[in-house]
């Protein structure tokens, strides 16, 4: 039986923007979770960093500056509350020239890095790849690469790329037989020769993961070290080319984990034994374009454990073609993708993440993306869809980590000659192989600007929970064009509680405490003004919750970072299970017959 006790505030406030006493610690992954050192359940959400590291113009870096970097990171905060991003770099510019690792730019990289960790963002590392490497590709082509530099490509003698007839870059991984061709050397460790004498690929690509981990444990503070979740070894794994009678889930086993040990020993080696690497599997393995998935998923490896994190991408692919579904997204669209993925992970004995989702923001089929995103965060949330959410809370679950590809600030301002090609020179979207997906834009006046929609990328959700979260929604309204988007209705068995939230945003979330002295955190939106937020939960009931002290169950404080961004705080160290519904509805109804109804729901529910 929950005890209710009714608290009301008449000054509502923000304390002073410093640092609170638990922000700032590791995160590891401990119970099939991300967990900080206070023993909080961590959900990591934000983007990755960016498309234009996979391209020359700036030199493998995703921005033109380390000024650039600090603006970027500022506005990522400040406009979606962002707490983590997957920050890419690349094997081409690490390592130049064969066994020269170019220490120039993995500082440019740490610079860039530590603009994001100043804003207390969180980031894990991408060595990124593409296609392979950019040069496999002729001046001339209609598609390009990035990840391998030019002189192991040059070593390997590869044939003269082309797709034949392909409508989208991804079909290169299959159909180009330069790519598959040098993909399968990497896979298999071919030796090659290079002016540095033979070296075998796969290792090569080791050794220089690790020179560049070494680096930039030593170019980073110990503050913004901290700050660093792990890395991801390569991007979008796949075979190349099969052996003879191998499979996805086979070449996972007998190759892809392989090389996942040999890169995590690496990373002990370079001192990031505390920090996970976050593994891909097969890239197609949850591919939603029948003729184009193939089994994978790691089903033949035993398991994975605390050093590890399941890491997958999900892209509509059927949704991008226009064809293969001609209609816009609808409540639990994804659910069943993104309940895969929590199922691969919790199988695995680890946490999961979908580190790549989106959707284009222009184009043919950009029409879709305030449906496709709000359907994608949605499956991120909760194993439930909306319009069963309340009576199969139960079922919820914990809430996925993820990062929408990408931000981008010099989206739609490009300027790259693709592969080195002066008379190709890409400006538009994200001049790589005519894709538009970054969330972001910097307008002619230098300030930047959404290309989504903010309801969908700035959300309510729990940045840290203090024991285990049992259940949670958030309805965002979302708007697509002239529509908005509401898929998560109250029920009339709760009339009190939709008269609180009205035509508001809201969110849930039930969790069980695990005792500890660190509160339970959920990133309040823009469109959360403290001091007409409502809260209702089973620690108090208040519109306006006041400034945190350490003495409030129920409080708002600044997050880490740029002014102006603000969470809620929930203090409890009892089991519970313990509840609270967040608004900025109008506030018309009872704040007591509301927290009677959700504390009858919650006993029904959970027990």
């Amino acid at each position: 039986m929950l005890v209710l006790l009714l608290a009301t505030s008449t000054t509502p406030g923000v304390a002073a923007p410093d640092e609170l006493w638990f922000d700032g610690s590791a995160v590891t992954v401990a119970d099939g979770a991300f967990r900080d050192e206070h023993g909080r359940e961590v959900v990591l959400r934000g983007f990755n960093v960016s498309g234009t590291a996979k391209l020359a113009e700036h030199r493998g870096l995703p921005f033109a500056s380390t000024a650039d970097a600090r603006s970027s990171a500022a506005a990522m905060r400040r406009m979606t509350g962002a707490n983590a991003v997957r920050f890419l770099l690349t094997w081409a510019w690490v390592e130049p020239e064969p066994r020269r690792i170019d220490h120039a730019y993995l500082d440019r990289v740490g610079e860039q890095v530590g603009a994001f960790t100043d804003q207390g963002i969180r980031v894990y590392l991408d060595f990124h790849q593409d296609l392979y490497s950019r040069y496999l590709f002729n001046r001339d082509s209609w598609y390009t690469g990035d990840g391998a530099p030019e002189w192991v490509v040059r070593a390997g003698g590869y044939p003269k790329e082309s797709c034949g007839v392909c409508v989208h870059w991804g079909q290169n991984m299959k159909n180009n037989t330069a790519v598959t061709a040098a993909v399968r050397d990497f896979w298999h460790n071919r030796e090659v020769t290079t002016a540095a004498g033979p070296l075998r690929i796969r290792d090569e690509f080791v050794w220089q993961a690790g020179e560049a981990l070494r680096h930039l444990k030593s170019a980073l503070s110990a503050e913004a070290f901290r700050l660093v979740l792990g890395v991801n070894p390569l991007n979008e794994p796949y075979a190349g080319r099969y052996d003879q009678g191998q499979d996805g889930v086979a070449w996972e086993r007998d190759l892809l984990m392989p090389f996942y040990r040999q890169f995590r020993q690496r990373m002990d080696e370079a001192g990031w034994a505390d920090k996970p690497a976050f593994v891909e599997p097969l890239v197609f393995w949850n591919q939603n374009v029948e003729f184009f998935a193939e089994p994978g998923g790691f089903p033949a490896v035993p398991t994975l454990g605390d050093r590890f994190v399941f890491n997958s991408h999900f892209y509509d692919g059927k949704a991008q073609s226009g064809l293969l579904k001609p209609g816009k997204a609808g409540d639990g669209e994804y659910t069943a993708d993104f309940n895969r993925i929590r199922d691969r992970a919790a199988a695995l004995g680890t946490a999961g993440i979908v580190s790549e989702f989106g959707h284009p923001v222009a184009g043919f089929t950009s029409d879709k993306n305030p449906s496709v995103l709000k359907a994608m965060y949605q499956a991120l949330d909760s194993r439930v869809a909306g319009a069963r959410w309340w009576a199969g809370a139960a079922g919820s679950g914990p809430v996925l980590s993820g990062s929408q590809w990408h931000w981008d600030v010099n989206y739609g301002r490009h300027r790259e000659l693709m592969n080195d090609n002066p008379d190709k020179v890409r400006t538009e979207g994200d001049a790589m192989n005519d894709e538009h997906f970054s969330a972001v834009r910097v307008d002619d006046g230098g300030g930047h600007v959404l290309t989504v929609e903010g309801r969908v990328v700035d959300r309510l959700f729990p940045r840290a929970v203090a024991g285990r979260t049992a259940a949670f929604t958030y309805e965002d309204r979302a708007r697509d064009g002239g529509a908005v988007l509401s898929w998560n209705r109250i029920p009339d068995t709760m009339p009190a509680v939709r008269a609180l939230v009205g035509a508001g945003q809201f969110g849930v979330l039930v969790w069980r405490g695990n005792g500890v002295a660190a509160p339970t955190e959920l990133h309040l939106p823009s469109s959360f003004p403290p001091a007409s937020t409502t809260v209702v939960s089973d620690l108090a009931a208040v519109t306006g919750p006041p400034a945190h002290t350490g003495a409030e169950p129920v409080a708002v404080a600044p997050e880490p970072g740029v002014p102006g961004v603000n969470r809620l705080l929930l203090s409890t160290r009892d089991a519970g299970p313990h509840f609270a519904l967040v608004t900025n509805g109008a506030s018309a109804g009872s704040l007591a017959a509301a927290r009677a109804e959700l504390a009858a729901w919650v006993n029904a529910t959970f027990g």
